[in-house]
């Protein structure tokens, strides 16, 4: 997709998650940058100045949605898409969409469904560039009942 390189922060607390993440992005041209929980996410988001972020849920210190909701707070964050990937739990996904999370990518998860979603998602920050694209779920995974509460 020409255009949709940028930079990426993947932050999860599994080392091999962000490596398999880092390694699908970077084969695309997208830059890459790692944190292992939402609080190193938060130290270092405004230095590094991704196009995206892609959340674990389930971390130490800081959770994924507790994450994306200060992100959402914070007026030089609040418009960065956020992805979800996790097991994609109902709970997940309903608080996902409470705090403004633009998409879910259940694990275990195909690479080329993550590359093709951060590329729509940083295409779709500039002008001309694509909308926002719902939830990816796999196989058998329900839809969500909560809508869209954010803006």
């Amino acid at each position: 997709m020409p255009g949709a390189a940028g930079r990426v922060l993947v932050v999860d607390d599994n080392k091999v998650i962000r490596q398999l993440i880092r390694v699908n992005l970077e084969l695309e041209g997208i830059e890459v940058v790692t944190a292992a929980d939402g609080a190193e996410c938060l130290e270092v988001v405004h230095q590094v100045r991704p196009d995206l972020i892609t959340l674990d849920v389930v971390m130490p210190r800081l959770d994924g949605l507790r994450t994306a909701a200060r992100l959402r707070d914070d007026p030089r964050t609040r418009d960065l898409p956020l992805v979800v990937v996790s097991a994609c739990t109902q709970y997940e996904v309903e608080g996902g969409l409470e705090v403004g999370v633009d998409a879910f990518l259940a694990k275990p998860f195909d690479p080329g469904e993550l590359v093709r979603l951060v590329q729509q998602l940083i295409v779709g920050r500039h002008p001309g560039g694509v909308d926002r694209p719902g939830c990816v779920r796999g196989p058998g995974d329900a839809e969500p009942a909560a809508g869209h509460a954010g803006g």
